[in-house]
């Protein structure tokens, strides 16, 4: 059985495994051990009640339950741009005319914000090859839902999603090169991780101050503004099945689009039911559910055989101890 549990110091072999998969590109998941380090302490932190909301970040591990194998990874920042500025491009459309001469233009402009302070971020969904059928990826992203929802109040009105931009197999960003890389001299690889381990003060100093009109950028870098990763599609389907929407932002680097939903739409969030726990030796139902606990401390979450009756979960005892629960405790379940 898949489990869905949180991350702590001691995955750290794993998560930079994981990090070392994902390719460029995947800012919050940097191949630098110290950074994934003091994250995987930051997420221990977190799940204990030891930080505020300004720097939680939660850190989940997708586990092979009968091997021990750590197979993805995905996490819920509960606030961004509070510590530090969040920015993104917002895509902007701007209408001229001229009626003397009967001309009308649209012309979009990229312009630099940090518009999403405060806002809960879900990101880092990210699976290994052989994991990515079967149900797991949709069992590692909605556990995500199950964790704010068990805690809304931890996590803020509006929650985004930053997908990966375009890259090309041998690791091109059009966007990057044409565009970004221009206010940027540096690799990529540098920005990136800068960005995920620094105050930004970089952004700030050598970004664009005036708007960037795409009609002038080379068609390779307009053709993938707002457009995701090969490997983010199905990424992008499971945030859209849950109520995500593009916001008109997208990342400043490799132009991958933001998407939003608020947190109380997010349907994960608002069909989980909560339920009580019933341990019995057979359950007789056709579908799994989505089953976690109740609990952001001792979250856990798995995909299962569990009967909803009434006000009950009823559950095997093989899916109780996936959870780490006895009977009568409260659990969330989403059919």
């Amino acid at each position: 059985m898949l489990v869905v549990r949180p991350a702590g110091p001691a995955d750290l072999h794993h998560l930079l495994e994981l990090a070392i998969l994902s390719g460029p590109g995947f800012t919050s998941l940097p191949e630098d051990a110290d950074v994934l380090s003091d994250r995987l302490e930051v997420s221990a932190a977190s799940f204990a009640g030891r930080l505020g909301p300004e720097a939680a970040w939660y850190t989940l591990m997708l586990e092979d339950g009968d091997t021990g194998d750590i197979d993805g990874v995905g996490s819920v920042k509960a606030t961004v741009g509070l510590n530090r500025p969040f920015f993104s491009f917002r895509v902007v459309n701007n209408t001229v005319q001229s009626p003397s001469l009967n001309v009308k233009l649209n012309h979009q402009t990229l312009v630099l914000v940090n518009e999403c302070t405060g806002w809960t971020e879900v990101g880092s969904l990210f699976l290994k090859a052989d994991r990515r059928k079967g149900g797991a990826g949709r069992l590692l992203s909605q556990s995500r839902y199950m964790l704010i929802g068990a805690q809304p109040d931890l996590f803020a009105d509006n929650v985004l999603a930053e997908l990966r931009g375009v890259f090309t197999p041998d690791g091109y960003c059009p966007f990057w090169d044409h565009v970004a890389h221009k206010f940027f001299p540096m690799d990529f690889d540098d920005a990136d991780r800068m960005t995920g381990s620094t105050d930004k003060q970089f952004i700030l100093d050598l970004a664009p101050r005036h708007p960037i009109y795409i009609d002038l950028l080379p068609e390779p870098a307009r053709a993938v503004i707002g457009k995701v990763h090969p490997q983010g599609v199905p990424a992008m389907a499971l945030l859209e099945s849950e109520g995500f929407r593009p916001n008109g932002l997208v990342d400043i680097f490799d132009a991958g689009p933001t998407v939003a939903c608020g947190r109380d739409n997010i349907r994960t969030v608002r069909d989980a039911r909560v339920l009580t726990a019933r341990i019995e030796k057979e359950v007789e139902v056709d579908l799994p559910s989505l089953v976690s606990t109740d609990s952001v401390a001792a979250f856990r979450a798995v995909r299962a055989r569990v009967l909803v009756d009434g006000d009950l979960a009823r559950m095997t005892p093989d899916v109780a101890a996936a959870l780490k629960i006895k009977d009568g405790a409260v659990v969330r379940v989403k059919s």
